[in-house]
Formats: C-alpha cells, structure tokens, sequence
C-alpha cells in the first residue's frame, strides 16, 4: 500500500530544472491552470538552490545518479537560484485527436485548396506574364508562404491550444489576435459559403437532358442573348453579345438587374436562401463532433475534386483550340517581372492560397499527437497545394482556348472575366457546347462545392476550437449545441448575400473586409512570436517535439524576411487600392469606406486588447509591461517560469 502511495506521487510530482535534470522539492507555491497539451497541471515552484540541495541528499550525486522515487538528481551550486516547475497532471479532459494521420493531411489539403486555386490562379497567372510570373509565385512561396504555414503548425502541435487560448503561453498582451482571427473567420463565412450555394443552384439546374443555360428561349433571356453550339461556325461575336451563360447566371441565378446597387439591395431570392440552408445543413453534421467526424468527410470531399479535375483535364486538352489556351497561359512575359503589381499579386496569391491567420492551422496541429512530423506535414500540404494552382490552370485554359475557337476571337477576350465569373459563366457555357454536357455539369459543380466545404469545415473549426479551448468549462460538454448557434450566425450573416445585390456584397467582403485586416493580423502574430517570444525559445518548442532544430532559413525569414513579405503587401495595398468593379456596376467611393470600416471591425480587437490587459488585467501598468515575456531563461524548450 505504501509502495502504491509512493509511485503515484512519483507520477504527479516532477520537479523540472532549468537544465532539464528532475528532482524532488518541496511545494512553495501552487497554481492550478490548463498546460497546453490539454491536460490540467498544478504548478508548484521553489526560490533557492539551498532548499534543492537538501531535498537532494540522499538521492545520489550526478545528473545520471538515480534519485529514489524519481529517478534522476542534480547537484546545485550553493548560492545559485535554480527555477522549478512542479507538474500535476490528471487525465480530467483529454484532448481529441485525430484517427488517422491521413484524416488531418486530408484536412489541410482540402482548406488550403480551395476555390481561388480553381478561379485566381489561372487569372493571376496569365494577367501577370504566364509561365514568367511562376518566378516570383515560388519565391514568395518559399520566403514567404511555407515558413508561415510552418510555423503555424508548429505552434498549434506545441501548444495544443486555438488561436486564443494559445497567447497565455506566447505573450499574453497579443491575446487579441485570436479574437481578430475569430471575427474575420466569421466574416468570411458571410460570403463564401453564399458561392456554394450558386453552385449548388447550378448543380440542381443541370439535372435535365438540355441545360437551362444553352438557349436563348428563356423568360429571363433578353435580345442581346446569342446562343451557338459547338459545331456551328456561323455565329458572329461582338462586344454587346451575351451568352445563354452570362445571363442565365447574372438575371435568372443572381437577378442582379433587380438591385440598382449596394444602396438598394433588393429582396432575398429564397431559392438561393435554400440552397445555402441546405449547405449549411451539411456543415453542422460534418462537424458538429469534432474531427473524428470532420477529419472523415474529408476523405470524399477533399480527394473527390482532384479526380474531377483530371477528368476536365483530359476532355480540356482533346478539345479544338485547347492548344491555344495552353500557350496563353504558360507564354512567358519576362518584362513583367519589372513591374511591382506582379510582385504584390504573387505575394498575396501564396499568401491567401496557403492560409495561415485565419486559426485554422493552429487549430488542426493541436490535435496532433505531440512528436508528429508538422515540418513534413508542412512541406508536403503546401507543395501539394502550389502543384494544385498550377494544375487548375491548364483545366481552366484548354477551355478558355477551345471557347477562343468557338467564338473565332482571341483567348484574352474570352478570358476577361475574373472571380466566379470564370466558372459560372465562361466554364459553365463551355460545358453546355460539350458532348455529354450534362454529365460534365454535374460533376463540375459538385467539384466546386467539395472545394468550399473543406474550407468552410477549416474556417469554422478554427472558431469552435478557439472558443472551447478558451471558455472549456462552459462549452466543452456543449459543443453540438455552440456549433449549432454558430451555424445560425452565419447563415443570418449571410442573408445580405442572398439578395438580388448580393453579388455585390461578396464582392466587397472579398476585397475590402477580410484581405488587409487578415495579413495585418498575421503580421502581428509572426512578430510576436519571433521577437517577443523569441526565436531561440520557438525552435527550442520545435526541438522538443521532432528532436531537430529549424535550420538557419527557417530562423531568418520568420525574423525578418516574412515581416517584410506581409508590410510589403499591406504597403501595397494601401497605396493602390484596388478599383472594384462588378458587372456594369462601379463601387462608389462611400463603399471603399464601408469595406475599411468593416475590416477595422475585427482588426480593433487587438490594441482594445492590449488597452484591458495593460490597465486592468494586472493591476497596474509597469506589472502589465513586465509580463510581455512571461517566459525567462527557456534553454530546453519547455514554459518555465523564472522566480529569484
């Protein structure tokens, strides 16, 4: 019974030295709080080393003599102040992981690829100098896009904690980061998941021999309408000629001749208001239980597009013309490489396409197992994903060069329109004038839901994962019912989508109210981490789970070279806004205000942030600045605390 007592408070008691060496010591202090591998932990601490070196004897000389009941024992230096750190640990909640090693590679390939690798990529890519502008998309993606997601995933594996529960460990002041990073999720979920209900319209509509967008016979169509099939070559085309396309996407699917605007958005279409209760239907029960569920749904919707998009490949490339839109896309422009807008596309192409910032990384590492190769894991997702960008550019342009044949114009003529457009009206009628087209349809648009669902499964998870790290004891035993309240928070956020203007809302979400607000976040978070948390101390962290250092690349660009690549790209941004325009319709200057207004919305979170934990949070002022770096003298990469 004696020796049961003895080995159990060998489990519970550990006193950690700063030199790694365990030893038994009295408690000083105690202080009950949630480490970050999810388990709960009592933390005691001792002040001298005179009070180590007395519990020390007897228990052998020598950091490799073994200590009765521990194991292991130091000497101390009389004199010396030695750090300890008592740990606790009951298994009271442990934290979920993932099934299979495959379930969470599945997960962040299926975030990470999603819909602006279909649509931007290939747009970017032609409108910045074909195959010159790989140049500067793969130096900004190796300085730039895979040290942040690296870094992301590491932080999240060691930690084991969301993107706001995880500053307690890094340096708590930045704490308002992950709220920022919770309300622009949100915001997102506003407006991306009302594409997928476009084109789970357009999936519905395809359901019949001859699809709804061929002709020019129906109610919605006007007189500039010309339809044409693949075979006829008498057809002329010219600017103020629209397609069966065009149109069955802006008047039937949209109705945007109904809005006059973003100051009259019109009614909400409810059959776009089905279709995206429907998609939401689908992401609560994809992960209402966590990513036992989630990391399941993935094995379908994360591999299904890539199967699609080999078979649009293949028909792409035996179509008249696709040669032509293969040489557009790839026909290098080196002089491009001198002008700087290309160099601001590339960056914020790597940038949004990979996706650290939004909480998603860090949410997916911390169900990782501890040791897990997340520099693996980092490497292969972000290769698999830049592969993926270049792959949808030749499924997109052997199209566009075979819709250039048909329509006897150039490819850039036909490739003028960017954004959904490209698939909802150019992609959509090349399909209509293919053989078997409704089969095509079908699986085209299914594609293009599988492709948001995994981004929306990432983007909300980050949120939930956040707010039951955070607030644990009140929703950790509520999670159906939070995801349920979540769900409804966006759908009703969304409704502004859904109107007859609703593009237009999309539009100004996507350009003004998550861009810049997202990469300044990030850019605070990168700070934080490598000059306030240290460098030094996160490679130690990365160290103690993979039994490696990040190399000497690694270390500089998250010091200096991505502080540069995102002010670069904020910079940019600033001074150029970008002129938003949709259809016939030009954004008034009032409305560049409003998608600022709403992008400070979620930014303001981190100096209110700052403001509550500098004044209230500690007391007072000069105790608040001291706990800027909580952590002090970390050589072997574990969260000590420094006591004289």
């Amino acid at each position: 019974m004696e020796r049961s007592e003895e080995a159990r408070e060998q489990e519970d008691d550990k006193a950690v030295l700063v030199d790694g060496v365990y030893q038994r010591g009295p408690k000083m202090s105690n202080s009950d709080q949630q480490v970050s591998n999810g388990f709960t932990t009592t933390t005691t601490t001792t002040t001298s080393a005179a009070q180590s070196t007395r519990e020390g004897q007897g228990s052998g000389a020598g950091s490799g003599g073994p200590a009765p009941g521990l194991g292991h024992s130091a000497s101390v230096p009389v004199g010396g102040f030695r750090t300890l750190v008592v740990q606790q640990t009951s298994l009271e909640r442990p934290r979920e992981t993932w099934s299979k090693k495959m379930d969470f590679l599945l997960s962040v390939i299926g975030y990470a690829v999603d819909l602006g690798n279909v649509w931007r990529f290939p747009y970017i890519c032609y409108q910045n100098g074909g195959g010159a502008f790989l140049l500067p998309y793969l130096l900004m993606a190796v300085f730039g896009g895979v040290p942040l997601f690296y870094m992301e995933l590491a932080l999240g594996q060691f930690h084991r904690s969301g993107c706001i529960s995880i500053w307690k460990h890094i340096c708590p002041i930045f704490k308002g980061i992950g709220f920022a990073i919770c309300i622009i999720a949100l915001y997102i979920a506003f407006y991306y998941n009302t594409i997928m209900a476009w084109a789970l319209y357009y999936l519905l509509s395809s359901f019949r021999p001859v699809l709804p967008w061929t002709t020019c016979t129906n109610s919605w169509n006007t007189g500039n309408c010309k339809s044409y099939i693949w075979n006829d070559r008498n057809v002329t085309w010219s600017n103020s000629t629209t397609s069966p396309a065009q149109e069955f996407y802006t008047r039937h699917v949209l109705q945007v001749h109904r809005s006059d605007g973003l100051h009259h958005l019109g009614s909400v279409s409810w059959q776009l208001a089905l279709c995206l209760l429907f998609i939401f239907t689908i992401v609560y029960f994809s992960i209402w239980k966590g990513v036992k569920t989630s990391g399941k749904v993935v094995w379908v919707t994360a591999t299904f597009p890539y199967l699609v998009l080999l078979v649009l490949l293949i028909r792409g490339a035996t179509l008249p013309g696709a040669w032509r839109g293969v040489v557009f896309y790839l026909k290098p422009d080196w002089q491009k490489l001198l002008s700087t807008p290309v160099w601001i596309d590339a960056a914020a192409q790597i940038f949004f396409s990979l996706g650290p910032g939004f909480g998603v990384l860090l949410a997916f590492a911390s169900y990782n197992p501890f040791h897990n190769n997340c520099y693996k894991d980092a490497l292969v997702t972000s290769s698999v994903n830049c592969l993926t960008s270049f792959l949808s550019g030749f499924v997109i342009f052997t199209v566009l060069g075979y819709m250039a044949e048909m329509r006897q114009q150039d490819v850039d003529a036909v490739a003028k329109d960017a954004g959904p457009s490209l698939l909802f009206i150019i992609y959509a009628e090349a399909i209509a004038n293919m053989p078997a087209a409704t089969f095509f349809a079908i699986i085209f648009f299914l594609m293009i839901i599988m492709l948001g669902l995994d981004s929306t499964f990432a983007g909300l998870e980050g949120v939930i994962t956040a707010m039951l790290d955070e607030f644990p004891h009140l929703l950790a035993k509520r999670r159906e019912w939070f995801v349920f309240g979540l769900v409804c928070v966006c759908y009703l956020g969304a409704l502004s989508t859904l109107t007859y203007g609703g593009a237009y809302v999309v539009k100004l979400f996507e350009e003004y109210a998550t861009g810049p607000a997202v990469i300044t976040v990030v850019l605070l978070e990168v700070i934080a981490v490598s000059w306030f948390y240290g460098t030094n101390r996160f490679c130690n962290d990365v160290y103690t789970m993979l039994g490696f250092y990040p190399g000497w690349f690694w270390r500089i660009c998250w010091v200096a070279i991505c502080p540069c690549f995102l002010l670069f790209i904020i910079i940019s941004f600033l001074a150029s806004p970008p002129d938003v325009k949709l259809f016939h319709y030009h954004y008034p200057p009032w409305t560049t205000v409003l998608g600022y207004c709403i992008g400070v919305s979620s930014f303001i979170c981190v100096p209110a942030y700052m403001v509550y934990y500098l004044l209230n949070a500690k007391g007072t002022f000069k105790q608040s600045i001291s706990t800027l770096m909580p952590f002090q003298n970390d050589k072997m990469g574990t969260k000590r605390l420094q006591v004289c």
